[in-house]
């Protein structure tokens, strides 16, 4: 066929209401800030002002904190655990209800493509709530022994690369094991939490259980740092995770950090190469490469490596950069001129240390924050663009000769959040997982989540895990403690 003529595909943006201005959610309400100001949250794709969002200042977080302190001593404790659960469960059903509202409000605030909105981060949202409504009732089985407690009062610092699959992988198990939350969501991301108020509201959700406070650093830093939070829950850089252990030393707060990622994706001889370039491209393009355990680093063995990058390049040609609305999009805006800054420099880094870069032939918006998938070969592990995390569509390539070469690789950083390993051979998958110092390891995919599964890393990618049964320890304590 000659002559074909692309025809996007745009979701529509009616669906979704936007308000000129927000304040904060404390108690149950909307209410203007007392000491703080007001930030714009932008379109990435477009630079467009999307809405004016409150600024939370220090005696708004007390206010919060405060509220949240009576309804966990109060309205909520006095709930049976039962009755909290169905809570979490006409949370999960409202969402599923408002599902395409989320998703598009979603795409418009953080720049990802419209079908990840709408068939990953949306759906797994909802699928978290209705996990954890289910085990409200069944703390018992927690793993802590009988009559295990809620621990108070949550602080809870999300990102922006998921914010509400983040938010919902923070709020669901701490109201499941009866704690009162206070979150702060990304400072270029506050929407969707936001719209998640309302959510709370419309399903009758006690004042107080849930507040949300919108703000930059200092608002979660102060969320972290007051005397009323007994539980802190972070998900965002290594850098700023390890400021919050070093706020909180010395307290008896209980803490989960989930931090960076410099993942390896390990391809040997026998893998099925097509299966594994699909991988490849979703473990490092998913999400523009805003992915904390994105496969950033490719580790192939030798004999394939020809075969590996041109089936590779191909795919990757193929990749439509472009408006998130439009549903054909694979890969959309970077989420903020700073993270386009610090993935361009990183990038020319990785140039100027010898690398050799490659990127598709693509035409970029003339406005908004994009940047192209881009793949890197020659790399070694000493070059920058090896160690660090870009945070952004860009994989580097390396190669190994054998096993231990490749776990000598993969292990060869300071994070150690996911890995992937793709191979025929089940005793040599058993045989890397076992050896490979990552939390998550995933065998001939990548990138897959299910509410029943633990999340989380060791070494520089934090500490402490979310989701499935282990996630509940995080917000419970020993019956007698």
């Amino acid at each position: 066929m000659t002559g074909f003529e692309y025809a996007p595909a745009p979701e529509s943006r009616s669906v979704v209401t936007l308000r000129d201005a927000y304040g904060l959610f404390i108690d149950g309400q909307f209410t203007d800030p007392v000491d703080g100001g007001s930030l714009k949250t932008v379109n990435p794709a477009t630079e467009e002002v999307l809405a004016e969002v409150a600024v939370a200042g220090p005696a708004d977080v007390d206010r919060a904190v405060s509220a949240a302190r009576a309804a966990f001593a109060g309205v909520w404790s006095s709930l049976s655990a039962s009755e909290r659960g169905k809570y979490l469960y006409r949370i999960a059903r409202i969402l599923q209800e408002r599902a395409r509202e989320f998703a598009v409000l979603e795409t418009l605030d953080n720049g990802k493509p419209i079908k990840e909105s709408r068939d990953v981060d949306i759906p797994l949202a909802a699928a978290h709530f209705f996990y954890y409504a289910g085990w409200a009732d069944k703390l018992d089985w927690a793993g802590l022994g009988p009559a295990p407690r809620p621990l108070g009062v949550a602080g809870q610092v999300i990102p922006w690369n998921f914010p509400m699959l983040m938010l919902a992988w923070k709020v669901a198990p701490a109201l499941a094991c009866g704690n009162t939350v206070v979150l702060k969501p990304a400072e270029t991301t506050p929407l969707t939490a936001l719209l998640f108020a309302e959510v709370c509201q419309q399903a009758g959700l006690p004042p107080g259980v849930v507040n949300i406070l919108t703000g930059a650093g200092e608002t979660g830093a102060a969320v972290v740092a007051h005397p009323g939070v007994d539980k802190v829950a972070f998900t965002g850089s290594t850098e700023v995770g390890k400021s919050i252990a070093r706020a909180v030393a010395g307290s008896r707060k209980k803490v989960t950090l989930e931090l960076g990622g410099k993942a390896a994706n390990i391809v040997f001889d026998d893998a099925p190469i097509d299966q594994a370039v699909e991988g490849i491209v979703n473990g490092i393009f998913f999400n523009q490469g805003h992915v904390c355990c994105a496969g950033s680093r490719l580790l192939v063995q030798e004999s394939v490596l020809d075969d590996v990058l041109a089936r590779l390049r191909t795919r990757v040609a193929t990749l439509r950069v472009g408006d998130p609305l439009d549903k054909n999009t694979d890969v959309g805006a970077i989420n903020s001129a700073e993270q386009l800054a610090r993935i361009s420099a990183l990038v020319e880094a990785g140039e100027a240390e010898g690398a050799t870069r490659w990127s598709p032939a693509c035409e970029l918006p003339s406005s908004g924050y994009w940047f192209a998938p881009t793949v890197f070969t020659d790399v070694s592990p000493g070059h920058r663009i090896a160690r660090e995390e870009i945070f952004g569509p860009v994989l580097s390539v390396l190669t190994f000769r054998t096993e231990e070469e490749a776990v000598a690789k993969a292990n060869q950083t300071p994070y150690g959040l996911s890995a992937g390993i793709w191979t025929e051979k089940g005793s040599r998958i058993l045989w890397l997982a076992d050896r490979l110092k990552a939390g998550v390891v995933w065998a001939n995919t990548f990138n897959r989540f299910d509410p029943a599964s633990p999340f989380g890393g060791y070494k520089e990618s934090g500490y402490g895990r979310e989701g499935g049964r282990h996630g509940l320890a995080a917000y419970l304590q020993e019956a007698g403690l």
